[in-house]
């Protein structure tokens, strides 16, 4: 799982996408003396492409920046998980001409799970 995210990592620095935090759920549990399988969220994002999301529909807000969650099921296989750009369109009401500010972070997602 620690290669996923490391992936992720490198693709979003190498896209010029800021990474703003790494939440490393299933370290706080241990620290909290809980034991969960290896989860981690990814919070990333770049002013450019989400300040015009926010203008066109100030609820964006809520959903960004953007998260992916990686995680590790109980039989040890890695899963990549997101909101949807298109269910971020739907749920807030922005213009389809502004997916691709938010599309670019689909894809990056699916190519770390490779």
């Amino acid at each position: 799982m620690t290669d996923t995210v490391a992936k992720l990592l490198d693709l979003l620095h190498a896209k010029g996408i800021t990474v703003f935090a790494v939440v490393d759920h299933s370290g706080e549990a241990e620290k909290a003396g809980m034991k969960m399988p290896p989860t981690q969220l990814v919070i990333f994002g770049s002013p450019r492409a989400g300040t015009p999301l926010m203008l066109a529909a100030p609820s964006v807000a809520i959903d960004l920046p953007l998260k992916v969650l990686v995680w590790e099921d109980g039989d040890g296989k890695t899963w990549i998980s997101y909101n949807d750009p298109e269910y971020l369109r739907q749920r807030h009401q922005f213009p389809a001409e502004l997916m691709p500010n938010i599309a670019a972070a689909a894809m990056l997602a699916e190519k770390a799970a490779e």
